[in-house]
This record gives C-alpha cells, sequence and structure tokens, in this order.
C-alpha cells in the first residue's frame, strides 16, 4: 500500500491540482488531512479522501477517517480538536483507541514522523504554509509486512531524506 498524504493546502486549487496529477499513477490512495479549503470530491479533490480542518467551514467533510489496508488501520484527522499544537497526548491516545498502526494528521504545518506506543505517527506539513521550514512538504507513505516507510518531498518533488524514516512492524 502507498498513500499520498497532504495537508493544509489554504485553497491552492492548481497548485494543489498540478501536484496531485504529477503523483497520482505513482500511488495507491490520496488523502487530505484537512484545511484544503475547498470543495470535497470536487475539482483537485476528486478521488482524494480528506478530512474536515479548522478552516473548512461549511464542507462536508468527515472529523476523522479510518482507511483499512491488508496491513493495519490508517487513521487520519486534522489534528485541531485533539489540541496538537499544544500536545500529542490526546492523538496518541485517539489513535490507540481506534487500534490504527498508523495516525496522519495536519493542523501544526510542521512535517514529521515518529512512532509513539507502537503507533507511526505522520504530519505531512503544509503544501502551502510551511512551518519551522521554508520548505513545503507532503509525503508517500509505503506500508508492508515488514516497514512503515515515510518519505517526505517538496512541493517540486525534491527528495528531503532529513525528514521521514523507516519504522519496523
Amino acid at each position: 500500500m502507498k498513500a499520498l498524504i497532504i495537508s493544509d493546502s489554504h485553497g491552492w486549487t492548481n497548485e494543489l491540482k498540478q501536484l496531485l496529477d504529477r503523483k497520482r499513477q505513482d500511488v495507491d490512495k490520496i488523502f487530505h488531512c484537512g484545511d484544503s479549503e475547498l470543495e470535497p470530491d470536487k475539482g483537485p479533490l476528486a478521488g482524494v479522501i480528506g478530512v474536515k480542518g479548522n478552516c473548512d467551514m461549511g464542507q462536508p467533510f468527515p472529523e476523522e477517517w479510518m482507511e483499512e489496508t491488508e496491513y493495519g488501520r490508517m487513521y487520519f484527522t486534522h489534528g485541531h480538536l485533539f489540541q496538537v499544537k499544544s500536545h500529542l497526548n490526546t492523538l496518541v491516545l485517539r489513535a490507540e483507541e481506534v487500534g490504527a498502526k498508523v495516525a496522519c494528521f495536519g493542523h501544526t504545518h510542521v512535517a514529521t514522523c515518529f512512532e509513539e506506543k507502537g503507533i507511526v505517527f505522520i504530519n505531512p506539513g503544509s503544501i502551502r504554509l510551511p512551518s519551522g521550514r521554508r520548505d513545503q512538504t507532503y509525503c508517500i507513505c509505503e506500508l508492508t509486512e515488514q516497514e512503515i516507510k515515510v518519505t517526505y518531498y517538496t512541493y517540486d518533488d525534491q527528495e528531503m531524506p532529513e525528514l521521514g524514516g523507516t519504522f519496523k512492524r
């Protein structure tokens, strides 16, 4: 299973479409962790599974999404309802509660991945307004029987080896 994970595109339409057009054939699924500020399943988000961010007012995105894969459950949320800018405790508890192997979130605009309590947490950063660095980022998560591999890229598809990682299962 190979998933493209993006977040916090904040109204980008053409730029988001260009990125997804470049990457769509390379992945099995595409997920948006909220704050697209676009309509679900229309325009660039056609065929993309998304969740509601704090800036997605009035849009019928779900608050969270669980994707069952042959390698375990992936959990998606924006993160604002779990206070991820202050701490990750509530998000970790929710990921445990739903039995996630991978938990993806946005909201902070900070690209990061780490393992906590046997769960791999992924924030793809922001493809429009990054925080803590200048690079606009997204990531690809590959799940296999042996590992979960997270690779980060800049908006223009340059790999960022200093981010990401491989987590043994």
